[in-house]
């Protein structure tokens, strides 16, 4: 399952793509647009920064801004960077399968290994850009995830 630090720092991507005018966007202002609390963004914004996705700014004009151009975000490395895994179970988590002493019995396996495929393939096929994008095409009666 993919975490509110998952989905929040999607938004907050979101957000400073949309929102870029090439100035630093104050964190107070994505919140209050993301309807986010400001606290629980600044705890977000912080594994962004050190995870090289969005960088900062403190004091007069300071905030948050993209370090590169939306087509050149994956969102697998997001959610990758932001969750402490995107494996479906708990065994296929950092290869684990492979030293597992049931593997060679495990009807399931195949399948948990298909759907992790179709996961991670999932993920790393979609990009910033493409979500700006399909934003725009949302009705805005829709909820926000």
């Amino acid at each position: 399952m993919i975490s509110t630090r998952g989905r929040y720092a999607i938004r907050v991507l979101i957000d400073l793509a949309e929102h870029d005018n090439g100035c630093y966007i104050p964190l107070k202002d994505i919140a209050a647009r993301q309807e986010i609390s400001k606290k629980y963004l600044e705890i977000i914004v912080k594994d962004m920064v050190a995870g090289n996705l969005i960088v900062g700014a403190s004091g007069k004009g300071g905030g948050y801004k993209l370090c590169r151009k939306p087509e050149e975000y994956i969102i697998g490395d997001v959610l990758k960077l932001m969750e402490e895994s995107l494996s479906c179970v708990s065994c296929l988590e950092d290869n684990q399968a492979i030293d597992c002493p049931r593997k060679n019995v495990c009807r399931s396996l195949p399948m948990w290994i298909e759907y992790n495929k179709l996961i991670h393939n999932f993920f790393y096929s979609k990009k910033l850009s493409d979500l700006v994008k399909e934003r725009r095409d949302i009705p805005a009666e829709a909820p926000q995830i």
